[in-house]
């Protein structure tokens, strides 16, 4: 089935993955010299719980997103960042999707080292698993590697770090983002600092951060996120507004954990 970009997983992946079905080890290289690492504002063990508005349906799905450990990862250390994604309700009987999303991404860099796709949809299996390498890694002893620019990242991945950019002092930042399929650049800009969020969760003073996708320079068409960060220790993404081109979502946080 033709997809558009799976473009920022977890909440974002999720409502670009519901617009598509609208229409239809190795031995591990020697780790590099570590950039200093930021502290990060989430930690291991935290679950962020949403529901997802599609069009006119209220209850069109349900997201998880969690942070499942940081451990070795062949080699080198990893953030383990996992989504799952449900359909519910009336969207179940017309389109029934259990999908879940696993990344594996450096600490210092955010770039990633692997990313992976288990699909469930309308009885149909896939699974997917991408080991991201640079031009200058070795090629892997066992299975295969999607070569990648250096600081790539997955689109589960990249969701991650947008909570660890400083958006009183960074107003843009620019990443390649490989979903799978294709390598984009995905450019978030801070649109507003400050603003008032309710959402089944609470009320929440967030800042507003648009994600723009593009493909060897020009824009993906009709295809545009709002990603709202709450202005508290986490910068926790309390809301996910998506335009995708066969419709629109809200993807709202109801709990966390």
């Amino acid at each position: 089935t033709k997809r558009p970009i799976a473009a920022l997983a977890g909440l974002c992946l999720c409502a670009a993955w519901l617009s598509a079905q609208a229409q239809k080890p190795r031995k591990a290289p020697a780790p590099p010299v570590r950039a200093a690492e930021a502290p990060a504002p989430f930690r291991a063990g935290e679950k962020l719980d949403y529901s997802v508005q599609w069009a006119k349906l209220l209850n069109a799905a349900t997201v998880r997103m969690a942070i499942v450990e940081r451990r070795p990862f062949y080699g080198r250390e990893a953030w383990h960042f996992q989504s799952r994604a449900s359909t519910i309700d009336l969207m179940r009987l017309v389109f029934e999707l259990d999908d879940q999303f696993d990344s594996y991404t450096e600490p210092s860099t955010l770039a990633s080292l692997q990313y992976e796709m288990y699909l469930r949809e309308q009885g149909k299996k896939e699974d997917s698993i991408f080991r991201m390498t640079t031009q200058d890694d070795p090629a892997p002893g066992v299975g295969s590697a999607v070569r990648v620019l250096p600081g790539t990242r997955d689109p589960l991945g990249f969701f991650y770090s947008l909570r660890t950019v400083d958006w009183q002092q960074t107003r843009e930042a620019r990443v390649p983002v490989f979903d799978g399929k294709k390598l984009y650049e995905v450019r978030a800009r801070l649109e507003q600092l400050s603003g008032e969020v309710s959402v089944p969760a609470g009320r929440f003073v967030a800042s507003r951060i648009e994600v723009r996708v593009f493909e060897r320079g020009h824009e993906v068409s009709q295809t545009r996120f709002s990603v709202w960060l709450a202005r508290d220790a986490g910068r926790t993404p309390v809301l996910v507004e998506a335009e995708v081109p066969f419709g629109s979502a809200r993807v709202a946080l109801t709990r966390v954990e």
